[in-house]
């Protein structure tokens, strides 16, 4: 499984059409939804950047999740997701922030099951999330996964 470059590509054309960009916060993903995005050709005119948040203190520290509930959910749920997008657009000066966080593989933390949940945010305001289960595949491969999955939703969201 790869990058879906065409995807990327009508990403770009509607970002850079309409002048707007995107920045990115990842837990689960691990930096790959940046590496997407910043292998699109012009992407220094329509990708702000990202950061990756491996843990509660961080989340906390870096996205200003809360970190009481964090704790309670292992920083996985909705609302955290929602947190993680908000404040990763006021932290890049973005119009638009995707964020992910979840497992790509079974823990104990999660039940043994493969799960990540994503929000999209536009002006501080949540425009889509969800809950994406990640199937029975190598770490890579869920993560790769929920990195083409995100797009397409972000992606039906421009239009």
């Amino acid at each position: 499984m790869e990058f879906n470059d065409e995807k990327i590509r009508q990403i770009k054309d509607y970002l850079l059409q309409h002048q707007q960009t995107v920045a990115v916060a990842e837990s689960v993903t691990a930096g790959l939804l940046q590496f997407a995005l910043s292998g699109a050709d012009d992407a220094i005119h329509f990708f702000q950047g990202g950061i990756t948040t491996y843990n509660l203190g961080q989340k906390a520290r870096q996205l200003h999740i809360e970190p009481i509930h964090a704790a309670r959910c292992n920083c996985v749920d909705g609302k955290v997701a929602a947190e993680m997008a908000v404040h990763v657009t006021q932290l890049f000066s973005s119009h638009w922030g995707i964020s992910l966080t979840g497992y790509a593989t079974p823990v104990p933390e999660s039940n043994q099951q493969v799960f990540a949940y994503y929000a999209i945010v536009q002006k501080d305001k949540v425009i889509a999330s969800g809950k994406m289960q990640g199937g029975n595949g190598t770490a890579k491969e869920v993560q790769l996964y929920y990195v083409n999955s995100v797009l397409g939703a972000f992606l039906k969201l421009l239009g």
